[in-house]
C-alpha cells in the first residue's frame, strides 16, 4: 500500500480550510467516534509538525459527566483524567468555549501533564445534538503558539468531527 501525502498550502488559514476537507473526507461514513477522534489527531500532527507537541482529545466519561478521560492523541503521556473546570481542559468543558493560553504557566489551575509544554488551545467537540462530547487538547513547547487562525482552523475541524455524515 502506498503511503498518503498530504500536500497544504503554506498559508496557515488555507492549511486549516484543506485540513478540515481532508479529515472530513477520511471520516466521511465513519461510525466509530474513536476512529474519527484518531485520524483527526493524525493528520493536525502530520500538517503541523513539531508546533504540535501533544495534540489529541480528553472525552467526556460516560459515567462519570463531570470529567474527563483521555482518548486518542499524538505525543508525550497525557493525563488519564480532568476534573470539569481544572487546568485548560477542565476549564474548556466547564465552560464549553475554546480556551486559548499563552503561557500555560500563569493560568491557574493549570495541570502539567508535561512540563515541556508552555502554551495550549482546547476547543470543545460538541455531538449532532450540541452536547459536550470531548475537548481537543493541542500543546506547544513555545510560548504564544496558538493565534486567531489556529483557533478560528480547530473549531471548524471540531465543529464537523461528529456532525458530518
Amino acid at each position: 500500500m502506498a503511503e498518503q501525502v498530504l500536500i497544504l498550502p503554506d498559508d496557515k488559514a488555507e492549511r486549516y480550510a484543506a485540513l478540515r476537507s481532508e479529515i472530513a473526507a477520511v471520516i466521511a461514513g465513519e461510525p466509530n467516534v474513536t476512529a474519527r477522534y484518531a485520524t483527526a489527531s493524525s493528520l493536525l500532527v502530520q500538517a503541523f509538525g513539531a508546533r504540535f507537541f501533544w495534540c489529541g482529545f480528553y472525552v467526556v466519561d460516560e459515567n462519570k459527566h463531570d470529567e474527563l478521560v483521555v482518548g486518542p492523541y499524538q505525543g508525550t503521556l497525557g493525563c488519564l483524567r480532568i476534573p470539569f473546570g481544572k487546568g485548560v481542559c477542565g476549564a474548556a468543558a466547564a465552560s464549553r468555549q475554546t480556551q486559548r493560553v499563552a503561557d500555560v504557566h500563569a493560568f491557574p489551575g493549570h495541570i502539567a501533564c508535561d512540563s515541556r509544554s508552555n502554551s495550549e488551545i482546547v476547543v470543545p467537540v460538541f455531538d449532532a445534538h450540541g452536547k459536550l462530547a470531548a475537548v481537543l487538547d493541542v500543546d506547544s513547547t513555545a510560548f504564544n503558539a496558538f493565534d486567531a487562525v489556529d483557533q478560528a482552523g480547530l473549531e471548524a475541524i471540531c465543529a464537523d468531527l461528529l456532525t458530518t455524515p
